[in-house]
């Protein structure tokens, strides 16, 4: 399947597929082995900065050798803020890839993300163009504050107007609106998400709905937001995170060992149980503890 059918499927069945960004190839298979034991898609990210040090190429090589044996496993492009970035990984084979004109006007953000979309148009490759509509902030790590200028009240979100605009006028693929969510984790708790924005926006919306910065959602939260209409959850700061306490208890447990596959071997247990959890539950499936 291709990952507008797993989409589509999804919306059928009213579910949501998970989304990882990983940073290195233990990241990956943890991630991978996630969806194997959960019987479910997923889709790995990787953002400009992971692209770079994993390696765009060497990412989509490593999707494609798990597609080859059967996995339904996807790869985007995660926050690509120029037309070059994504051009590079609709090149590359990705699946599909996030245009982040998030920060700038309505108008200019229409016009990078079509002109995005144009362009995988026209290439031999099936890629798919996601756009963004609301600032919900740029980082992927534990905050102190809200970030300025992030669209969290009722006021500031994506309305269902300019969304069904943006979409006529990009020809996007997907959407990730603002409905509540912040990248990152809050230390003080994450807003909560708008469960009627989000339908309001899935009723107004031909294209799915993408949930950006899911990490610190509450279950509650993110069952009610499939249900309303999110068809893909981002998730990472909460893997960054089960990942570098797995390494942390892995040199802890033995501090002069210098095998990377054993210290990093924790790490990768504790990305593995989290994706797993994710998964479950946007599927809308009980998941037991190891």
């Amino acid at each position: 399947m291709t990952l507008k059918e797993e989409l589509l499927k999804a919306r059928e069945e009213n579910r949501a597929l998970g989304h990882f960004n990983v940073s290195d190839s233990t990241q990956f298979n943890a991630v991978v082995r996630a969806a194997l034991r959960a019987d479910e898609p997923v889709v790995i990210g990787v953002s400009e900065g992971e692209g770079k040090f994993i390696g765009v190429h060497e990412v989509a090589a490593l999707v494609k050798s798990c597609r080859e044996r059967g996995m339904r496993v996807y790869l985007n492009a995660d926050h690509s803020y120029t037309i070059e970035r994504a051009k590079e990984a609709i090149d590359a084979g990705f699946d599909s890839v996030i245009i982040d004109g998030a920060k700038l006007s309505f108008e200019e953000n229409v016009a990078m993300t079509r002109a995005t979309v144009a362009y995988a148009k026209g290439s031999e490759k099936q890629v798919l163009i996601e756009g963004e509509l609301g600032y919900i902030g740029t980082s992927s790590k534990v905050l102190d504050k809200l970030p300025d200028g992030v669209a969290i009240t009722e006021e500031t979100m994506t309305s269902p107007e300019e969304l069904s605009r943006f979409i006529v006028e990009t020809g996007v693929d997907l959407i990730a609106p603002a409905v509540g969510s912040v990248h990152g984790i809050i230390a003080s708790g994450d807003p909560r998400l708008s469960i009627s924005r989000i339908a309001s926006l899935s009723a107004a919306s031909s294209v799915p709905l993408v949930l950006h910065g899911g990490s610190g959602t509450t279950d509650e939260d993110f069952t009610a937001g499939v249900k309303a209409g999110l068809r893909m959850i981002h998730i990472n700061t909460e893997l960054r995170i089960e990942y570098r306490k797995g390494i942390e208890k892995g040199l802890a447990s033995d501090p002069t060992e210098i095998a990377p596959y054993k210290f990093l071997g924790e790490g990768a247990k504790a990305a593995e149980e989290c994706a797993y959890k994710r998964l479950m539950l946007f599927a809308g499936k009980v998941f037991t503890n190891r």
